[in-house]
């Protein structure tokens, strides 16, 4: 059985944790709104740029080329600003999923210390009863680690993909803009 000294220091553990959790998530929102100022004079400022270069062009032709020099970097901007955007939220995924995965190994191991004080103090003639919920403990402990499994897989497919939409995108407009 579980003391009263075991849940208060459970609880503070999970108080601890969660204002650890609440920091991080602040520090991601921080990050983000940093990023997104700093795109925002950027933007402003090059749209500034771009707005005169365009007014001060002489004819047709020469705005055409004005446009098409655009092109380019506004793609590679975007693509550098969406894996800027993953990055921080990507890391402050995993700072929650590393938080959840120790309190989850935290609680199958507590769980098991009590399935095990459990089974120590069974009445005789209950051991297939202990044995079967020793086996429900263990069954559900390897599905909880097959999904944080597949999650990971996801997780790392995902941000692959990223990269690889990021190159592709980038790749493709450097093309684009040369054939013009």
């Amino acid at each position: 059985m579980l003391t009263a000294e075991q849940i208060a220091a459970a609880q503070k553990a999970n108080i601890t944790t969660l204002f650890g959790l609440t920091t991080k998530a602040f520090e991601g929102m921080e990050k983000l709104i940093e990023l997104n100022v700093q795109a925002s004079k950027a933007a402003i400022a090059e749209t500034a740029d771009n707005v005169q270069a365009i007014m001060g062009a002489k004819d047709a032709q020469e705005l055409l080329a004005l446009q098409a020099a655009l092109v380019q970097p506004l793609a590679e901007k975007t693509a550098a600003y969406s894996r800027h955007v993953y990055d921080i939220t990507s890391g402050a995924t995993s700072e929650f999923k590393a938080a959840a995965e120790a309190q989850s190994a935290e609680s199958q191991k507590k769980f098991m210390a009590v399935v095990e004080d459990a089974a120590k103090n069974a009445p005789a003639g209950s051991e297939t009863a202990v044995a079967m919920m020793k086996s429900t403990v263990a069954a559900a402990n390897n599905a909880i680690e097959s999904v944080q499994k597949a999650v990971k897989q996801a997780s790392d497919m995902a941000e692959t993909n990223m990269s690889s939409m990021a190159a592709t995108a980038t790749q493709a407009t450097k093309t684009s803009a040369r054939k013009r």
